[in-house]
């Protein structure tokens, strides 16, 4: 088959589900931020950590999350370059604002794998988010001590314009109100993640919206979901898709878009970007 014509074919399809749509669950992942550009390598990484990059050979923002750098303040000087230009800079394409033109009219819910508050900053309604893996503008003690998490734009900024040779000053190292001891991003990467009382009132929203439409037309648009979470996005809407005949799954995502056959007939499956997509459902 063309693919301009199975491209065309499927974007209508995905078109005739949001008109029909009675309910619409977006569940979304780091493909969808990656097509607002925020690129985690390349270009975009060697703009704001060329300097981590020639001192201790870190290819992309991902992996030098894991560096095992030699002193607070030099952890910290990556850590606030990393949540600045990713949690507190606009994104370079407006593909969030797009979609949320697209789907504001809609009953709409998002569940997100991602960090970066892109859904919220796009006027997404915050009592319709769910971040189920964190949010890299919240301070959570490491150890930790208590289940509670802290804004932390404002020292984010000052650490990023204060430090010097990839260090900050020692006096900006945040430590835990509670118990004195580090802190860390709230972000979900051990057993050490804390789910404070927002996350678990987002949790319950995202249950409750479950339960309200477990029937009916439902439209599960999955977008840039990958493989290194599935059971929290990807395996549950292919088993509430697989539980409502009248329900549509659609995934979205560049090089990854596919379904299980149980679901195929219900199922738009679009392998491209998804920026462009959203643009071309507009239309």
């Amino acid at each position: 088959m063309n693919f301009t014509q199975n491209y065309a074919e499927e974007i209508k399809r995905l078109k005739t589900a949001l008109d029909h749509a009675d309910a619409v669950l977006i569940g979304a992942g780091a493909g969808l931020s990656a097509s607002a550009g925020y690129a985690y390598g390349g270009e975009r990484f060697l703009r704001y950590f060329s300097d981590f990059h020639e001192k201790y050979g870190i290819g992309d923002m991902y992996s030098g999350g894991f560096y095992p750098f030699p002193s607070l303040e030099a952890y910290w000087a990556w850590w606030s370059r990393q949540i600045y230009y990713n949690r507190y800079t606009e994104p370079p394409k407006p593909v969030y604002d797009s979609l949320y033109a697209l789907v504001k009219d809609k009953d709409y819910f998002v569940v997100t794998t991602n960090v970066d508050h892109c859904f919220q900053r796009a006027g997404f309604d915050k009592s319709r988010l769910f971040y189920t893996q964190g949010d890299y503008g919240l301070f959570q003690c490491s150890v930790p001590c208590h289940e509670k998490t802290y804004d932390n734009e404002a020292l984010i900024r000052r650490m990023v314009a204060e430090q010097k040779d990839m260090k900050i000053p020692s006096e900006l190292i945040p430590v835990c109100p509670v118990c004195g001891k580090p802190v860390t991003v709230n972000l979900r990467c051990d057993d050490k993640f804390v789910q404070d009382e927002g996350w678990n009132r987002a949790c319950e929203r995202y249950e409750a919206f479950l339960r309200a439409h477990r029937t009916g037309r439902v439209l599960y648009l999955e977008l840039g979901v990958g493989g290194n979470t599935p059971a929290v996005i990807k395996y549950p809407f292919w088993r509430f898709a697989a539980k409502n005949p009248k329900a549509v799954y659609a995934c979205v995502n560049y090089g990854e878009a596919f379904c299980p056959p149980q679901i195929e007939k219900q199922s738009v499956c679009i392998d491209a970007d998804i920026g462009g997509v959203i643009e071309a459902a507009m239309r």
